[in-house]
């Protein structure tokens, strides 16, 4: 139980640093959604959807082939120089290149001003820089300081964004009282753009912050090297890039099979799905690591199993207690009536999600054993099956059908890897009860948001019954963990 506690304490350590970043910017809805129309959110959206594929395509899979490479070989510093140069070097690139090619590019993006593909190329290339250094201090166990910088980046942003579209706003609205103050237009008003600069400003801050970190970094090529991260990494940048478009087609179709208001509502209400994503987030941060260490054990299947298991528990009760909840929480997130058609999304996205991990999860069959091609497959065909679903559902169901395509997908491939998966790698995972989970909190959800929307009082004996029935599936493992924890 040694390493599983391990396990547990970097889960919340690393998971807390990139959930927290995450919250604090899920903050920002309030502020986003009292000042910007619904064609105005889907354009922000499209803006970040564009930003996922850049950087996913820059960082070529190195982020988990350093982990993969950091642990095996001798040399470590060999491993971490060129990994940053390799990165280095697409970023320049590409950074140069999208100068050069700025007007064939912002027609190509549909962007309405050549600022917006500027700003976006310095965000994505000043963020794809850091990507080594923060992974650098996840595996050499500087959680304090990777802690740290994600949280002050995250609280620069929230500082600058409120500053652009809440401060200042109220100060030109004061200004009749106070002739002049503080050089303010008395027209100013908060776009988009304004949004666009202030990431480019936490980008710069961030980058200054791990200057330290990437001056260590000896500027050197090893062939070999080289070749072992690229023929581990690409792979996963194309699934990366096909798990991009799994997560964000829906908001580039949307506007064009529907309208761009109905894609402005989608986005904002798929966000409420954030705190699955959070969960899986900060799991992820905590299992990668954990799953490369423990591979060699002998014990290694069972703990696979068990992670699995309790992964799906808490995915599914996180499920729950967000459906039986969602207009409260929404009515603290969602500041203008119109988003909030969106909400009968968020249940399907929330299951999506929970796919979405189980899928991670059952990935660590290829990546253990060094066939992250079987990552890119399943990944184009996820991006397929996106595709195909969207185009048939959308017209039919409207955004209900991007959520239903969204759903459809991750549980296909779920699917898909464990058939492949449990041959070459046979995890015994405990299907009875990963099965009985994901029922019972489908079905919990659906009676809670179709049958006792607002029902504060009702909600909470759902969510209570809930408990007491996983509470007695689970008795003989929570008392063993308690048993566990007494002793210590």
């Amino acid at each position: 139980m040694s390493s599983l506690t391990r396990f547990f304490k970097d889960t919340v350590i690393y998971g807390l640093a990139s959930v927290l970043p995450r919250l604090i910017n899920f903050l920002l809805m309030p502020v986003l959604t009292s000042v910007l129309s619904t064609k105005e959110f889907s354009a922000q959206t499209t803006w970040y959807v564009y930003a996922a594929f850049i950087n996913v395509i820059l960082t070529l899979g190195l982020e988990t082939a350093f982990f993969r490479f950091y642990t095996s070989e001798q040399d470590k510093s060999k491993v971490i120089s060129a990994s940053f140069m390799l990165i280095l070097t697409s970023s320049t690139l590409f950074l140069l290149l999208g100068f050069v090619f700025s007007s064939s590019l912002t027609s190509f993006f549909g962007l309405s001003d050549p600022i917006f593909l500027k700003v976006l190329l310095g965000v994505t290339f000043l963020d794809t820089l850091v990507v080594i250094p923060f992974a650098l201090l996840r595996v050499s166990g500087r959680p304090i300081r990777f802690f740290t910088l994600k949280i002050i980046n995250i609280l620069f942003l929230f500082i600058v964004t409120a500053i652009i579209f809440l401060i200042i706003p109220y100060l030109n609205a004061i200004q009749s009282k106070l002739p002049v103050l503080l050089g303010f237009e008395p027209k100013f008003r908060p776009e988009i753009i304004h949004l666009f600069y202030a990431n480019l400003a936490t980008s710069v801050f961030t980058f200054l912050c791990l200057l330290p970190e990437i001056f260590k970094i000896k500027w050197s090529w090893n062939k070999e090297i080289i070749y072992k991260l690229l023929n581990y990494g690409l792979p996963i940048m194309i699934g990366g890039f096909a798990y991009i478009i799994n997560e964000n087609a829906d908001k580039l179709l949307i506007p064009k099979l529907i309208d761009e208001n109905s894609n402005g509502i989608y986005a904002a209400c798929y966000k409420l799905g954030v705190f699955m994503t959070l969960y899986i987030t900060a799991f992820r941060m905590g299992a990668e690591p954990f799953f490369f260490n423990q591979a060699k054990h002998d014990d290694a299947y069972e703990k696979y199993s068990k992670i699995m298991t309790w992964f799906v528990l808490f995915g599914a009760t996180f499920m729950v207690c967000i459906v039986g909840y969602v207009d409260l929480i929404a009515s603290l997130f969602i500041k203008q009536k119109e988003y909030l058609d969106g909400l009968l999304i968020v249940p399907i996205i929330l299951l999506a999600n929970l796919f979405s991990g189980v899928y991670m999860n059952l990935s660590i069959w290829y990546k253990l054993t060094d066939r992250t091609r079987y990552g890119m497959y399943l990944s184009i065909f996820g991006a397929i099956i996106t595709i195909i679903s969207l185009l048939v559902f959308i017209p039919i169901l409207g955004i209900q059908g991007a959520a239903l395509a969204t759903l459809f997908t991750y549980f296909s491939m779920a699917f898909i890897s464990w058939f492949l998966g449990h041959k070459v790698y046979p995890v015994p995972y405990e299907y009875g009860k990963i099965g009985i989970f994901i029922m019972m909190a489908t079905c919990f959800s659906l009676i809670s948001f179709y049958f006792f929307r607002n029902q504060i009082f009702i909600n909470a004996s759902i969510i209570l019954l809930f408990l007491i029935l996983v509470f007695f599936i689970m008795k003989n493992e929570i008392l063993q963990i308690r048993k566990s924890l007494t002793r210590k």
